[in-house]
């Protein structure tokens, strides 16, 4: 496969600088920072050997990628060692010295100064350790040693695959994302919720703190009590958050001995009616949300973008071609993704990540041909595999329901792992009641639901009339390779294929004309076309692996979404709420 590297992964390997420098953390900042990123010691072993560091690695970038040094995949069951020393300085202990580690695939040991401080188990989770009694002021090790487990279906492990090719990716394991370490005090606050209405915010704090919270506003700051955690104000004409005006209201919260620093924004989502038609609403008004799938690889970084640059380029990348939605599709990012999308703009569908085994005849094939309906009550009935996922899916939303960005969560894609949708239904409704949920994106699909998920690739797409909102989650797929800028130039894998970009680009313009905007009046609320950047074999992204080349007319794509928000406009939606 050739080796692509995109302009940021280029100036890594011309510049001696730390990957992923900036604060890791924007929904809670604090001014006690010291960053692990950057070189470590690496070996890689079978278990009960010692390992000899005969390597280094660049974290956070797993050893599969290019950039990391290693570019090499371990089989299952080889422990990868991680190691480095970190220098504390005298001012910067305060009580407590916390290690945050944002992403490990799939389980993590971690010890300081040859002490075990921690196991962590779920490659798609930050997790965060108090290593006060274990450290000193001056030089300290850190060790890591992970291990993972493809072989094994039990833990989420989305799109990766140890025998990689069309839709499946090349696998990760090992660090992934960002590893730091913050000073606080004894009684410090951990997190921060905030939860809007139409004019009022609500502020949590954990443990029931006591605190100040200061909002900037238009009109100048506001200051709000917290008392016993808990803090509500009026803001008088706020400013609602959405694509076109992400408008985000900075605030400092200080405590007796803590401060720190958030943000949030107001935003509505409704699922209204009108003519017999369900519609979903941003801010009490009819919505199209016209988007892309995104799956978050990279061609030198694989999970890991070479720079935090690379994920604003990708946002603004959507935004330039007229969209304002990205479905992140099996694969979360770390939370510095999110705040950019929160701050440029552009609104998120969140997947939950599979796991459970996959079959291509039950779940691609017959579905794909006629079977879209499946009783899901007896697939993955593993205990082991639905408490995973369960608990993988609450660690999610938990982390990521800070931002305003997101508006929607899917639960389930096409029947991977799926198991118990209304029953999941119910459960992620109890994380989180604010926003939409798919249950089942493009079939097997529950009376519980937001919407009505669809996915077209073979067929013409024709409109169906359903109780639900219809989106059309996704459709598209047009493959056109670009040889020098792909990884595999023996083979592609795409819904349709064409050999010039001209006769890409007339097919992309006629699909949106002749199916999808002709349906919005019908009642289409949502278009996903896959997708944004070619993966691996998939050479049907709107732009290249390594990001070099845009395949698709700037000017058209911004045409037919000037075409959607007339045919949106239109439709006159006057209707009463719906309590979705």
């Amino acid at each position: 496969m050739k080796k692509l590297y995109t302009s940021q992964g280029e100036e890594i390997l011309n510049k001696n600088t730390i990957p992923h420098s900036e604060y890791p953390r924007p929904t809670l900042v604090r001014d006690s920072y010291i960053n692990l990123n950057g070189y470590w010691e690496f070996a890689a072993c079978t278990n009960n050997e010692i390992p000899i560091f005969d390597k280094e690695i660049l974290v956070p970038f797993a050893p599969e990628s290019i950039l990391s040094g290693i570019d090499k995949h371990y089989p299952d069951g080889t422990e990868l060692h991680y190691k480095r020393t970190f220098d504390i300085p005298t001012d910067f202990i305060n009580n407590k010295v916390l290690l945050h580690i944002g992403a490990v695939d799939q389980c993590a040991s971690v010890y300081i100064n040859g002490n075990e401080v921690g196991y962590h188990v779920g490659g798609y989770s930050s997790f965060c350790l108090d290593i006060t009694s274990f450290i000193k002021v001056g030089i300290n090790d850190i060790c890591i040693r992970a291990t993972d487990n493809l072989n094994s279906s039990i833990l989420p492990y989305g799109k990766q695959k140890e025998k990689r090719g069309g839709m499946w990716y090349t696998p990760i394991s090992g660090i992934w994302q960002t590893v730091w370490l913050e000073s606080v005090p004894e009684e410090y606050i951990s997190s921060i919720e905030f939860v809007t209405d139409k004019s009022n915010v609500t502020i949590t704090l954990n443990d029931e703190l006591d605190a100040l919270a200061y909002i900037d506003t238009n009109d100048g700051e506001i200051e709000v009590k917290i008392s016993k955690g808990q803090g509500t104000i009026n803001i008088t004409s706020p400013i609602f958050w959405c694509p076109e005006n992400p408008y985000l209201y900075n605030v400092t919260v200080k405590t007796k001995y803590d401060t720190v620093k958030s943000y949030f924004a107001f935003r509505t989502l409704e699922i209204n009616e009108s003519g017999g038609i369900k519609r979903l609403c941003l801010n009490g008004k009819p919505f199209f949300f016209h988007g892309l799938l995104d799956q978050g690889y990279w061609s030198d970084g694989i999970y890991t973008p070479a720079s935090d640059q690379c994920f604003i380029d990708d946002i603004m990348t959507a935004k330039k071609l007229g969209f304002n939605t990205l479905r992140k599709h099996i694969k979360t990012e770390p939370e510095r993704f999110y705040y950019h999308c929160d701050r440029l703009g552009i609104i998120v569908f969140q997947d939950m990540i599979n796991n459970g085994d996959y079959s291509f005849f039950r779940d691609t094939a017959l579905p794909t041909l006629f079977m879209k309906k499946l009783n899901d009550k007896k697939l993955h009935k593993t205990p082991a595999i639905r408490k995973a996922f369960t608990e993988c899916t609450e660690n999610i939303i938990k982390t990521l329901k800070k931002h305003p960005c997101i508006c929607l969560w899917t639960i389930f894609n096409e029947g991977w792992g799926q198991f118990e949708g209304n029953i999941m239904y119910d459960f992620v409704k109890t994380l989180d009641e604010t926003r939409f949920i798919d249950t089942a994106s493009g079939w097997f699909k529950c009376e519980k639901t937001d919407v009505e998920s669809i996915h077209t690739y073979f067929k013409k797409y024709k409109h169906i009339k359903a109780s639900k909102p219809v989106i059309l989650s996704e459709f598209g797929g047009y493959a056109y390779k670009i040889k020098g800028n792909s990884f595999n130039e023996k083979k592609t894998y795409g819904y349709k294929k064409f050999k010039t970009e001209k006769d890409f680009g007339e097919a992309v313009e006629n699909l949106y004309y002749n199916e999808i905007i002709p349906a919005i009046k019908s009642g289409l609320c949502c278009d996903i076309y896959t997708q944004l950047s070619d993966v691996e074999d998939e050479t049907n992204g709107f732009i290249t692996y390594d990001r070099k080349h845009l395949k698709i007319s700037e000017e058209m794509m911004k045409n037919i979404s000037q075409k959607i928000s007339e045919e949106v406009n239109s439709e006159e939606v006057n209707s009463e709420e719906v309590n979705i």
